[in-house]
């Protein structure tokens, strides 16, 4: 591990890359149904960015399975932070939002709950 003397080479995180296979279904549930506000750079040809903080959230369509088609469809590894999880999970489910379960509390104190994207992949809302 590096102590206070090693130079930083890396910064924060700039953004986070979730793939979909159809960006015209897929944008709609993140910017509609989570509530994502599209960024700066808007929507182009192929991605949409949304403004998620500090660290931009990229939507980003996969035409050729064989490039990235095979991060489509699991677990992402993305967790939206949220001020009230059991709202959020009442509201999201309303909207049709399908969750693997309620929200559960964790072992390190806080509460997770995943939920599924329209290309099956799974995010996590945090408390």
């Amino acid at each position: 591990m590096a102590d206070s003397t090693t130079p930083v080479l890396v910064g924060g995180l700039a953004a986070v890359r979730i793939f979909t296979r159809d960006l015209a279904r897929s944008g709609p549930f993140y910017a509609d149904i989570l509530g994502l506000k599209v960024g700066a750079g808007g929507v182009r040809e192929g991605f949409i960015l949304f403004d998620t903080g500090t660290t931009a959230t990229i939507l980003e369509a996969v035409d050729d399975p064989g490039e990235a088609g095979h991060l489509v469809g699991r677990f992402v590894g993305v967790s939206f932070s949220v001020a009230d999880l059991d709202a959020a999970y009442r509201t999201l489910c309303a909207r049709g939002v399908s969750f693997e379960a309620g929200p559960e509390r964790q072992p390190w104190g806080g509460w997770l709950a995943h939920f599924r994207d329209p290309d099956d992949n799974i995010l996590t809302l945090v408390q």
